[in-house]
């Protein structure tokens, strides 16, 4: 099976999960994505990755125009598409593809967000060539996703432990890889934050439905985590921990 099927298999049959999953339904960035679009009033946003869409309902709510909420999987897509029917969100669509081949014009959109996704995007360079090119001149990007830490041995931890939850991971990037590869995309980079993202053993498994298996893996690689590793992620004695997060801002210079 290749990646774009694995991530439609892994994400379009536990796709509800992440409608109600309160990691990805609440947040101060959710809030802070509403404050931007009420800010900038942008007449058009594609949501790169919208999983369940909850990144779309924030700049929605923030009175954008129109938002294009845009994912690889199917599943996702019809159930953002019914909870925006619920919640009133009108100038929402759905479009389906992936992300490194976007079906948008040039320019097209005055804000591009991606939020918990991009960890999963199996060319990075290319994904962010797309979201440029698709970008107005003056318009905003904005990342939000789990990062990974500067520390090689922290890093080498969260990717394990991420790929044994989720064979669909590709990685998550440390703070310096996404400004470096903003950079390079032709991006200017106006400022990024950090904060911990508290994650529930049992919610973070049962969430993307992890094989009892990979339970058993995750459970032993805990528990043979050393001291310092324990204590940056703050594992708890049921395996729940925390990870780090971001929020990285940048513009397509005019």
């Amino acid at each position: 099976m290749d990646q774009q099927n694995l991530v439609q298999q892994q994400f379009g049959q536990m796709a509800r999960n992440y409608l109600s999953s309160t990691v990805h339904a609440q947040g101060a960035d959710l809030v802070r994505l509403t404050a931007l679009a009420e800010r900038l009033r942008p007449a058009r946003v594609l949501d790169l990755g919208c999983g369940a869409g909850h990144a779309s309902f924030a700049v929605a709510a923030g009175g954008a125009g129109a938002v294009v909420a845009y994912d690889l999987s199917a599943d996702m897509l019809a159930v953002v598409a019914e909870a925006a029917q619920q919640r009133g969100h009108l100038q929402l669509a759905t479009r389906q593809g992936p992300v490194e081949a976007l079906p948008f014009a040039d320019g097209e959109f005055d804000l591009v967000v991606t939020r918990f996704s991009a960890h999963h995007w199996l060319d990075m360079g290319q994904a962010l060539a797309e979201a440029v090119r698709v970008l107005a001149p003056g318009g905003t990007l904005v990342v939000i996703d789990v990062i990974a830490p500067e520390t090689p041995l922290y890093d080498t931890v969260l990717q394990t432990i991420e790929l044994l939850r989720d064979a669909s991971h590709v990685r998550n990037y440390r703070v310096s890889e996404w400004l470096a590869m903003l950079a390079e995309a032709g991006l200017t980079v106006t400022g990024s934050d950090s904060w911990k993202l508290p994650l529930a053993f049992d919610s973070w498994v049962a969430r993307i439905g992890t094989s009892p298996g990979r339970v058993a893996a995750l459970r032993e690689t805990f528990a043979a985590l050393p001291r310092e590793v324990r204590e940056y992620f703050a594992v708890s004695d049921d395996d729940s921990f925390s990870s780090d997060s971001a929020w990285i801002e940048a513009y397509r210079p005019r």
